[in-house]
């Protein structure tokens, strides 16, 4: 039997720098609309689920995910790797795909790449497009094995409980691990959400993007529109140890 992948979305409304971000409407639809469409068009995706807390402030996200009939979980709001332990318990996940709700661009190809890499060598713990990051910001997609992921559940602590894979690829980690890298690179440009600037660049971007949004597209147009790189090249992301 083919072993089981599940894409977790990890969501919340409490953002620091941009409260409300991932039901903010981005050409008519929620941001997270867009990010579960691209998991739900992987074809080597096996299941969907939105992973957020059990706050209040939360409900939103509870109530849309079931508006729009894709499953949620809901756990610990700080420790957010507990979070997907339990999503990937509740789907009988023998791997997740790690995705997250302020990346509206994903690339339903990468996230069929990356698992296409450890189905064919499923001895691998963690395979991603950010090892040796080459793609845009936002365009991240990360695997773990559900043997590594419950391991790291057992043993992580500090932030290592909030960035849920960062001990897999960690300098001293032992985990066997797979990137996938494109040429040229293009790393260097930005399309998550996080800030003010960030909503400015994906409004301007996206009506120049066909339907369904492919990298090799973003990276086009960004690169022959600098008027829209400018809107958010000054912002600095958050160093792992933030948070």
């Amino acid at each position: 039997m083919n072993a089981r992948v599940v894409a977790v979305i990890q969501a919340r409304m409490g953002s620091t720098r941009l409260p409300g971000k991932v039901l903010r409407e981005l050409d008519g639809r929620p941001v997270l609309d867009w990010v579960v469409s691209a998991a739900l068009s992987a074809r080597e995706v096996d299941d969907v689920v939105v992973a957020t807390s059990a706050l209040t402030a939360d409900d939103p996200i509870a109530a849309w995910g079931r508006e729009r009939g894709v499953g949620v979980v809901r756990g610990s709001d700080s420790d957010v790797l507990s979070r997907f332990a339990l999503a990937a318990a509740e789907t009988r996940a023998d791997a997740v795909v790690r995705l997250t709700a302020d990346c509206p661009l994903l690339d339903a190809v990468l996230i069929d790449q990356v698992i296409a890499v450890w189905r064919g060598d499923p001895g691998l713990g963690y395979v991603a497009t950010t090892l040796n990051r080459t793609l845009p910001r936002g365009l991240d997609v990360e695997l773990v094995s559900r043997e590594v992921l419950d391991e790291m559940d057992r043993t992580a602590v500090g932030y290592d409980r909030i960035h849920v894979t960062s001990r897999a690829y960690s300098v001293d980690s032992v985990v066997p691990r797979a990137g996938i890298i494109v040429a040229p690179a293009s790393s260097h440009l930005r399309v998550t959400l996080d800030v003010e600037e960030d909503a400015a660049l994906l409004d301007a971007l996206v009506p120049l993007l066909p339907r369904p949004p492919r990298w090799r597209d973003v990276v086009r147009i960004l690169e022959a529109h600098a008027e829209l790189v400018a809107l958010n090249a000054g912002v600095a992301q958050k160093r792992i140890e933030e948070g």
